[in-house]
Formats: C-alpha cells, structure tokens, sequence
C-alpha cells in the first residue's frame, strides 16, 4: 500500500475547508496546508486535522505557493485538492482501493474534476487533471495563475473524481494578477496569452479579448483544446458586434486542430438554425451525435455529444415539417433525462400534431 501527502495551499477559507478536509482524512497518511496569508479562522480550522501548517508569503504566483507545499511532502506519494473541493462518498472509496492497489512504478495519476451539475445532478462540466504523483519525481507546477503540474514517465487514468463545490468566487483576482504581471514588463507564454484572453471575455472586455486570443492562436504554440476553445470564444465575440460571417469562420477554424468536436458541430449548427438553413443544421448535428471528445479538458458527458443535437434535431425537423423524425429525436433525448420539462412539453406537442399519445419507452 501507498502512503499519501494532501497538500493544499489556503486563504480565508473558513467556510469550507473543514468540509474538504472531513472527506479525505481518514484516507492519506498526512495533511499539509500552506497558509498564504488568512485573516479568518482558516488556520485555527486547520489545527484540528493537522499540525503541518506552513506560512507563505503571497507573491501573486500560484506556482510557487504550491511547489513549495509539495517541497513539504514526506510521503511517496503527493495529492493535491483546493479547499472548496471535495470527495464524494464513492470516490473516497475509489481513492482508498487506488492506496491499496497501485503500482509503485506509476508516476501520475489523473483524475476526472467535476466542474458543474444540472439540477438532476447529471455532470454538465468537468475535465481531467493529474491529482496523484510520486514525490521523488519532483514534478514541478508552471504558470503565475491557471497553473499547470508539469508531469511525466508512466502515466494512469483513474476513474475516480474530485468535485468542485465552491460557495463563492473572487472574479476580480486573476485578471489583477495578470495586469500586475503585464504592468512588471513580464512575459507571456502562450498559456498566458490564452487565461489572459479568458479574463478579458469574462469581464466584458471583448475588443481586447478578441485581439488576446487571436495573438494567442497566431504564436501557434497553444494546446489543442485551448486553440479550439479560443476560435469558439471569438466566434461568440463576433457575434456580439453582430459580424456573423467572422463568428461563422472562427467556428470552420476550429475543425483545423483536430478532429471536430461535438461542441463546435453545434455550434456551426446553432448558427444555420438561427438563419433558418434548417437542412444544414440538420447535417451538422446529426455529425455532432457522431463525435467523440477526448482530451484532458471540456469533458462535457451527454450535454453536447447527445444531449443538445438531439433535443435541436427535434426542433430543426419540426421546423421542415418532418414531425414523424421530430417525435423520434425528442423521444431519444427523453432517454437521457426522461423528467426534463423540454421533453415532456415536446411530447405533448407532438400528440396534438400527429393525432396521436405519444407513450414514453420503459428507460
């Protein structure tokens, strides 16, 4: 069996880092919290699941606090959490069969980071991030802000999860780091570029987002996910200013990094509805429904991949006259979430168009 360091870097975070550290205590064999500066009861909450505490000077770069509690590890392995974290019940499960079973040869571990769920408690977000590493690897974090865990050797895919249930959010302090940093003279990676340009469309500052993306895309150094995010980011700040023929190219731009994504097919789809080009969108769901994402990030389960073409089929055949296929896609979207409002309205729907009760499949 493994041992486990938790490290955690924390500010002011009485409110949940009991609850994060009640779900994962009885699991790892030490808890290490480095303090950057708290003025609430942050720490006097930490003292009764450890005595590990470590002071921080914050110096606007997260990387830093956080490779030096890593620096504070003493176990084999090290796992990392923020304090509005958590793990569920089946997860802590998870993590206590991956203590007992995993290999020692193993260097990182990932692990799926469960972002947003819809009111049924269907997973709507989330991504996958390497959360277990061996310490003698001394892998190192990079990056001011949006920081990265730079990893490598033999690698492993775990099915368990870490959800994000955070209370509250300081929307202002990333683009201030970003703005210090940019006051200093430093320089952006291409990274930099990509979460600076994330900031300004955040806050409504489309015009330099749009040039912060696009200067981000033309280094031709991003990460394919974040090149296929930016082009749909300029593809919505296009269609803000109403130039619909820029939004429609970023979306083909896209499809040049990798094989298309079921996000970006409807969109291009979204667009050809909205113009009443109901065959067209009708194509580019239907090769939504085909796609199959990958990668670390933007996992998004049946949200995009199922979920929306076939609910937006419904309406694009609906709109041709097609009841019949309008029915059969609605009723398909219904065996994903059979109490959503939208189906059951829809179903209604089409018994008074097709003469007919439309019974609902055993799911």
């Amino acid at each position: 069996m493994i041992s486990i360091s938790l490290c955690m870097i924390v500010k002011n975070e009485e409110d949940v880092i009991g609850r994060c550290l009640d779900t994962v205590r009885e699991i790892v064999d030490e808890i290490v919290i480095v303090d950057t500066g708290s003025t609430d009861r942050t720490k006097e909450i930490v003292r009764e699941y450890t005595d590990r505490i470590f002071d921080f000077e914050w110096i606007n770069n997260f990387s830093a606090a956080r490779n030096y509690a890593f620096a504070q590890a003493t176990q084999e392995y090290i796992l990392w959490m923020d304090a509005d974290d958590i793990l569920k019940p089946e997860d802590q499960q998870k993590l206590r069969t991956l203590k007992r079973t995993l290999n020692r040869d193993t260097d990182a571990v990932s692990m799926l980071y469960i972002l947003a769920t819809d009111d049924a408690g269907n997973v709507t977000g989330s991504s996958r991030r390497y959360r277990l590493v061996k310490r003698q690897k001394d892998f190192k974090w990079i990056g001011f802000v949006h920081e990265y865990l730079e990893i490598h050797g033999n690698l492993m895919d775990s099915d368990m999860a870490i959800t994000h249930a955070s209370t509250r959010h300081d929307s202002n302090r990333n683009i201030k780091i970003f703005e210090d940093m940019i006051a200093k003279g430093k320089s952006f990676t291409p990274r930099d570029m990509y979460y600076y340009a994330n900031e300004l469309f955040d806050h409504g500052k489309r015009r330099k987002a749009i040039d912060q993306y696009t200067e981000f895309l033309d280094s031709k150094q991003g990460w394919v996910e974040d090149n296929i995010r930016a082009c749909h980011r300029l593809s919505d700040l296009h269609a803000h200013f109403e130039e619909r023929g820029k939004s429609l190219e970023w979306l083909f731009h896209a499809l040049r990094y990798d094989a298309p994504r079921s996000e970006t097919c409807c969109r291009i789809a979204n667009y050809f509805l909205e113009q009443n080009y109901y065959q067209a969108a009708i194509y580019w769901y239907e090769q939504a429904l085909h796609c199959k994402d990958h990668g670390l990030l933007a996992i998004r389960t049946d949200v995009y991949t199922a979920w929306v073409p076939l609910l937006q089929l419904c309406v694009s055949y609906d709109k041709i006259g097609d009841h019949e296929k309008a029915c059969y896609y609605n009723e398909q979207a219904a065996k994903l979430r059979p109490k959503d409002p939208i189906v059951i309205g829809n179903r209604e729907y089409f018994s008074n168009v097709l003469k007919k009760q439309i019974v609902p499949a055993a799911y």
